[in-house]
């Protein structure tokens, strides 16, 4: 029998990036793409590379591309990171697991290296797919800490909970990521919120700005590590918008979200490098009348818009520049 699992794309409304420095957030999860894996048992241990991470090009350009686009990087460090966390995780919870051998397969049509939460997704879904072949539990809010451990403390990556909590939870998620919450007990407070009751919401991504999330943050850390004030008081107000849009949700008054959402990216442009293709972006989505904010690290916008008027012109005026414009349908 073969165990297929999925988790989907995110998108950040709220509070990106202070869910790596003890923040608050709101995000959503975007059912339009998504990560799989399959396991069924087998005689060895093996991981077969989804054809997209094969190192098989078409040519030198292709090659080159591709390089540029993604860096060093495939989904089967991941899933390798996956596993070594479940397992690892099992044995410290003295969790038995049946002595069978199993082959992993992944694919996801997350587009990639544009804010979506692409590796995360991977991720999720190889522990969902590890914990259904061997029967175990991993308490729904321990498992986006073990996701994360699986690329900070596994791969090095610079990454904070929005992702994980997002994949893991589900809908529309609001995080208070308190540090004596996350000391103590290595997660926050995770609420889920009805999405049913948001405003209208595009999602624009353009594939060319792909960059590796991690080493984009990496300036943020660098300077909140050293204790510099202004980056430190910045990431506080990026994270109140997120604090101001809950108490607008569960009034049921969305009137200042699209405000929020232009000052959740005003601030972050404050304290990092944003590239001129990603601020066209923003700018031309502004203009049309809509919000814009980063849904994750670059390379794609998220906000709300009114009437299908406006989002025709976002579709026409984004897609001019390269983009892609969805409305993102929420599990």
């Amino acid at each position: 029998m073969t165990i297929v699992t999925r988790a989907h794309a995110r998108a950040g409304l709220l509070g990106n990036p202070s869910d790596g420095y003890f923040g608050k957030i709101i995000a959503i999860s975007v059912k339009n793409f998504s990560a799989r894996t399959s396991i069924r048992e087998s005689e060895k241990l093996r991981i077969e590379p989804a054809a997209g991470d094969a190192p098989v090009y078409a040519d030198a350009g292709d090659f080159r591309e591709k390089i540029g686009l993604y860096g060093y990087y495939g989904g089967t460090r991941l899933i390798q990171a996956a596993i070594r966390v479940f397992f690892d995780h099992c044995v410290k919870q003295g969790m038995p697991l049946r002595n069978v051998n199993f082959t992993i397969g992944y694919d996801s049509d997350i587009p990639r290296q544009v804010g979506l939460g692409g590796s995360s997704a991977i991720i999720v879904a190889a522990m969902r797919g590890l914990m259904r072949f061997y029967g175990v539990e991993i308490p729904l809010e321990l498992l986006p800490t073990l996701v994360l451990q699986a690329e900070i403390r596994e791969l090095g990556i610079n990454a904070g909970f929005m992702d994980r909590v997002a994949e893991v939870y589900e809908g529309c998620v609001y995080m208070d990521l308190d540090k004596r919450l996350i000391e103590e007990r290595s997660y926050g407070e995770y609420e889920r919120l009805d999405h049913r009751r948001l405003p209208p919401l595009y999602l624009a991504y353009k594939p060319e700005l792909g960059k590796v999330s991690g080493l984009l943050l990496n300036e943020i850390r660098v300077a909140y590590d050293r204790g510099d004030s202004f980056v430190i008081e910045t990431l506080g107000k990026i994270a109140a918008t997120a604090g101001k849009g809950r108490e607008d949700f569960l009034r049921g008054d969305f009137r200042r979200w699209p405000a929020l959402m232009n000052e959740s990216f005003d601030l972050r442009s404050r304290i990092m490098r944003i590239s001129e293709a990603n601020l066209e972006m923003v700018r031309t989505a502004r203009a049309c009348g809509a919000s814009a904010n980063y849904a994750g690290s670059g390379g794609s916008i998220v906000g709300i818009y009114e009437g299908e008027a406006m989002f025709e012109r976002l579709a026409a005026s984004l897609g001019s520049l390269g983009a892609t414009v969805i409305k993102p349908q929420i599990i």
